[in-house]
């Protein structure tokens, strides 16, 4: 049996490989020694570490290609997924400007309220293969699998293959990642760029070389350009861990992190010096904020206020702990909201943290092993905090982010438990992280009743069985030992690895998305809210997930965001509290659900949309970005989203439409028929998006195209 790491290596061999290999494993090929020929490249990709057992290599690169196909499945059910972003995509493919400043319509009028990096390689790929739904997605499940490459690296370079290989699994199997790295919203891009800097800082923890440091500066200034200060929140962990236990001497470390900041700085701030700069008359509004600022958008309604709730231009936060946004508190993670996204396995993630940073208390300063686990193990703590406490916009899928950093965690904790599991501490916080995983998978599978019944009693009592067996680890036969943490590895996956299932089997669409079967994701509190569905708000009462929508019409260019080009059917989710998504061409209302899902096209409206667009800068306008985003998606042809995706951004100006229509430059105003567009706060008052509707209302032909209200804008009335 090999001994535990050399924290003063730069690269570890594996943890105890003797006990994670099968039996009878043949002794690992020994390393060309000097003066060998270096083995093909076909060799060494397929074989390894020359010093790994022979099934690590083939069992990782198993593994990548299950979570491709796992994450493939079913992909294009989701059709254009989110139309919000999808638009932009489409609008990116056909116009550079827009490409770069993340336009929601190749015409320019409006970007989404995101940087645009998240979008560059889906419309790079939609330039390259045409507009449909895998030319958008693939490349989010290619972002899956390198995020799961990263965590098995990471995790093996310390421990042992058989680690790495259950944090990957970990990663790969969580509801919610599964979710996301088959959607097209940003959190994709941002978790497999957090993923990469907590592996370069640990890779930098390994021999104090500055280039590490200075690449995980890069990777989260690029993230900052996927969701902005999102980005940031594992930077206290990183830094500090760093600067306490890099192998170098203070100066040197304090020198590496300032360089490492000014790569930050320029990997992510040379977009935004640009969108500055660049004179505002030439350039799309700036999506979300209030002043066409991409500073203020950062600081104001993507920053501060996604955490104390005051979001300016807004749908409305939640604040003083209960909101539109659920409820906020310690035990936020683990409630009927977010609980069965990300928390599978996250009670017995903190064991293990807890069990590692034990472990290693007496390790010298520069020990890499203990420095992984303050990196990996500091990012998880800080984002729950974070995610637990902040009042302003929340959504169930933003626990993506938490799901690297617990899949590496129990990856570390327990390969360096089962190492020291003749000692009955270790082997007995084993059993209590198995323990805890079965239980808490048993309360989670409760919740909804109706979903695999039998399958929460498998989960508790394998997971049982195999603590049980855990305690007596260290005494047992090797074959014995094994197999009780096999079972107890399979108990705790079983959960997560159901609402996986269930996850990609179903379509995906609109703005707020959540993993697993109906009824997964509850809103608390008794009150309606952004629901646990795929988008929209509830009218009353816990908002629920639905079964799923009525079939789109064929020929139908997009069914909420998830039709497909060609007319394939798309399939939505209901919303809570509201109807299903395909419900006969209409948009969602005047309240969010067209602001969160978009809008129904059918073939009349498409057609009206088409005639002589190419005469017009934009085929339509409409309130709010999903509302426009269904409609260019349809069509193909730029669609002005007034107001941004809430519908409350003053762009464009009652007074700059008007120049617009004056010149001819757009066709049509569709009307949800709501009085104001549909959108949240601008369908009365005065909202620049109200103003815009009456006026509008009261001197334009009004059309009437199905259940759909337009006006044609070049035909003003007599009366």
């Amino acid at each position: 049996m090999t001994t535990h790491l050399d924290d003063t290596a730069r690269t570890a061999g594996p943890a105890d490989t003797a006990a994670w290999s099968p039996p009878q494993e043949p002794d690992a090929a020994p390393a060309p020694g000097p003066g060998e020929p270096k083995r093909p490249l076909a060799a060494r990709i397929w074989r390894g570490r020359p010093e790994d057992p022979r099934w690590a290599r083939p069992a990782f690169l198993g593994l990548l290609l299950a979570t491709c196909v796992l994450y493939l499945y079913n992909l294009s059910a989701s059709g254009y997924a989110n139309s919000f972003y999808s638009a932009a995509v489409q609008a990116g493919s056909q116009s550079w400007k827009a490409f770069f400043f993340g336009s929601l319509d190749s015409a320019n009028a409006i970007t989404v309220d995101k940087p645009p990096a998240a979008l560059w390689p889906m419309a790079l790929s939609v330039k390259v293969f045409g507009l449909n739904s895998w030319a958008i997605l693939v490349p989010e499940v290619l972002m899956g699998v390198g995020s799961v490459a990263a965590v098995y690296a990471s995790v093996r370079r310390r421990f042992s293959p058989a680690s790495g290989l259950i944090a990957g699994a970990v990663l790969a199997l969580t509801p919610v990642a599964a979710l996301m790295f088959r959607f097209n919203n940003p959190d994709a891009m941002l978790a497999l760029l957090m993923t990469v800097a907590c592996y370069l800082v640990v890779r930098a923890l390994e021999d104090g070389r500055t280039k590490w440091l200075v690449w995980a500066g890069v990777a989260i200034g690029v993230a900052f350009l996927a969701k902005t200060l999102q980005a940031f929140l594992i930077l206290p962990p990183l830094a500090i861990v760093y600067a306490v236990c890099a192998p170098v001497p203070l100066r040197k470390r304090f020198s590496q992190l300032a360089l490492a900041t000014a790569a930050l700085v320029v990997s992510g701030g040379w977009w935004v010096a640009v969108v500055e700069l660049w004179p505002a008359s030439s350039r799309p509004y700036i999506g979300g904020s209030q002043n066409n600022s991409f500073l203020e958008l950062t600081f104001g309604y993507n920053g501060l206020g996604r955490l104390n709730g005051e979001e300016t231009g807004s749908v409305g936060g939640g604040g003083g702990g209960t909101g539109q946004w659920g409820e906020t508190g310690w035990d936020r993670m683990f409630n009927s909201e977010i609980g069965a996204q990300i928390s599978w396995l996250l009670p017995a993630a903190l064991i293990l943290l807890a069990a590692g940073l034990v472990a290693t208390r007496r390790r010298k300063r520069t020990s890499v092993t203990r420095g992984a686990f303050l990196v990996w193990g500091g990012s998880l703590l800080i984002t729950t905090v974070v995610f637990s406490f902040m009042a302003g916009i929340f959504h169930q899928y933003y626990t993506i982010a938490l799901a690297p950093y617990m899949a590496a965690v129990i990856g570390m904790g327990t390969g360096i438990l089962w190492e020291k599991r003749s000692g009955i501490r270790a082997s007995l916080t084993l059993a209590a992280a198995s323990v805890a995983a079965a239980a808490w998978g048993y309360v989670l599978l409760n919740r909804t009743p109706d979903h695999l019944p039998w399958l929460k009693w498998l989960v508790l009592v394998g997971g049982l069985a195999g603590a049980l067996g855990l305690v007596f680890a260290g005494r047992l036969p090797r074959r014995l030992a094994l197999a009780a943490a096999a079972v107890s590895v399979l108990a705790a996956l079983a959960g997560p690895t159901a609402y996986t299932l269930s996850t990609v089997d179903s379509a995906h669409t609109g703005s707020i998305p959540t993993a697993g079967p109906a009824g997964a994701s509850m809103m608390g509190g008794g009150r309606g809210g952004p629901g646990g569905g795929d988008g929209g708000f509830g009218g009353g009462g816990p908002g629920r997930q639905g079964q799923q929508g009525q079939q789109g019409q064929q020929g139908q260019g997009q069914q909420n965001g998830g039709g497909l080009p060609g007319g394939t059917p798309g399939q939505g989710r209901t919303a809570p509290g509201g109807q299903a998504n395909g419900d006969g061409g209409r948009m969602g209302g005047g309240g969010a659900g067209g602001l969160i899902n978009g809008a129904t096209v059918t073939d009349e409206a498409k057609k009206l949309l088409g005639a002589d667009s190419e005469d017009y800068t934009w085929a339509g306008a409409a309130i709010g970005s999903q509302n426009a985003a269904s409609y260019q998606l349809a069509t193909g042809d730029p669609v002005m989203a007034i107001g941004g995706f809430n519908g409350t951004d003053p762009s464009p100006t009652l007074a700059q439409f008007k120049q617009y229509v004056a010149d001819g430059r757009i066709h049509y105003f569709i009307s949800s028929g709501s009085g104001g567009g549909g959108a949240m706060g601008g369908g009365s008052g005065d909202g620049t998006s109200a103003q815009i509707t009456e006026w509008i209302e009261a001197n334009f032909k009004q059309v009437t195209v199905g259940s759909a209200t337009f006006y044609d804008l070049t035909q003003e009335t007599t009366g």
